[in-house]
């Protein structure tokens, strides 16, 4: 890891370190008022498959990776931020929650059938993308599956000082049609492709992308 990597990688723990109680009192029932995005992981379970080994990088609090251990997936979670690992843990104790970082997985070549990043890697300067979707292609199985959620446009959105805390981060919005050619490029297929207009009545200002997509190579 560069100094820049390590840099960014403190940065992003200590803002979430910092917000972890709001943040999971705020997005505790994100799922349940989502039935579009509950639909998505529900065919990404069955594109699985029972049992599945997943992993849920960037887990924060825990909700996504309950949800799919519901559905029938043997997941656990990871996260760089030890402040929400211990809500994860404390709302979720009969699951497994790791720190770690995704990009440097402590996890052996093909070891996965499914990996999920739920609005994980929307603090990864693009031009670390490409690193990242390696790592995940490197752990999954020929033919596993890789769920993305990440908001879509251009332009960053800065995050200063939220609920009063003293931090400071970029959220990075993509354009779909950008990660899927990244996605090609470190050995994936693509499966779906959907972009869902913002749900403003959840505080959404921008659409959402989700994209499935195939270890292929």
């Amino acid at each position: 890891m560069t100094a820049a990597d390590a840099d960014h990688t403190a940065a992003t723990r200590a803002f979430y370190d910092a917000i972890a109680e709001d943040y999971a009192a705020l997005f505790r029932d994100q799922l349940a008022v989502r039935p579009l995005d509950r639909a998505l992981l529900a065919g990404f379970a069955e594109l699985v498959g029972k049992h599945g080994r997943v992993a849920d990088l960037g887990c924060g609090p825990g909700e996504v990776t309950a949800h799919l251990a519901s559905l029938g997936l043997s997941v656990f979670g990871l996260d760089l931020s030890e402040g929400m690992l211990a809500i994860a843990r404390r709302e979720h104790p009969g699951l497994r929650f790791e720190r770690g970082s995704m990009r440097k997985l402590d996890l052996p070549d093909g070891s996965l059938e499914g990996v999920v990043s739920w609005y994980s890697t929307i603090h990864t300067p693009q031009d670390e993308l490409p690193a990242v979707y390696a790592e995940f292609r490197r752990v999954l199985a020929p033919g596993g599956h890789l769920l993305l959620a990440f908001q879509c446009g251009d332009e960053p959105r800065r995050h200063e000082h939220p609920w009063g805390h003293p931090v400071t981060l970029d959220f990075r919005r993509m354009r779909p049609e950008r990660v899927a050619a990244l996605l090609g490029a470190a050995g994936f297929t693509l499966v779906q492709q959907t972009v869902r207009a913002a749900d403003t009545d959840q505080g959404e200002s921008t659409p959402q992308a989700l994209l499935i997509a195939r270890a292929t190579r």
